[in-house]
């Protein structure tokens, strides 16, 4: 795999470190509230369950699949999965794989926001900001990374490489292909 995707922009050990690390703040910040996890899959399960781990207080975990037709169209966002905690008046901490253009979390804040959650936040292993085509705020972010293709800790290429315990740069995209 090496020769395709090159050396690991973030080790499994830098990973893991800074999961700890926001576990750590988390659980300060979130001391003495009723804690509501919910991880947006799929690329956000590797994380979503370390940093679950991480985090030192009794938590309320849920999951949602919201896929996009169109990437720049949060108006056709879908979700495909139901939550099966309720949000009102819940302190909700949103947990992504990675927060580019901000449109799939900006469209999460709104949806959730009318739900009139206690606090929302928004946690992200990756944030490339160089890609905001709207305004957020990622109150939490594992790492700040360049506008480059990433796959592995959960995220993928075509639904493949989500279980790398690193994180690579996809550069050879066609040679991929190929071997699929």
């Amino acid at each position: 795999m090496d020769e395709i995707f090159g050396k690991p922009i973030l080790t499994q050990e830098e990973v893991r470190t800074r999961v700890r690390e926001l576990g750590r703040q988390i659980t300060l910040d979130y001391a003495q509230k009723d804690l509501l996890m919910i991880g947006i899959l799929k690329g956000a399960f590797a994380f979503y369950a370390d940093l679950a781990r991480a985090i030192g207080l009794p938590l309320r975990v849920d999951f949602l699949v919201a896929s996009s037709n169109d990437k720049k169209m949060t108006e056709d966002m879908n979700l495909l999965s139901a939550l099966t905690e309720e949000v009102t008046g819940r302190d909700v901490l949103l947990v992504e794989d990675i927060v580019d253009s901000g449109r799939t979390v900006q469209y999460l804040k709104q949806m959730f926001g009318r739900r009139q959650p206690k606090s929302l936040k928004v946690c992200a292993l990756l944030n490339k900001p160089e890609r905001r085509a709207v305004e957020v705020t990622v109150d939490y972010v594992g790492f700040d990374i360049p506008n480059k293709f990433v796959i592995g800790y959960g995220l993928d290429y075509q639904q493949k490489y989500r279980n790398l315990p690193y994180l690579a740069v996809l550069e050879q995209v066609d040679k991929v292909e190929e071997e699929s």
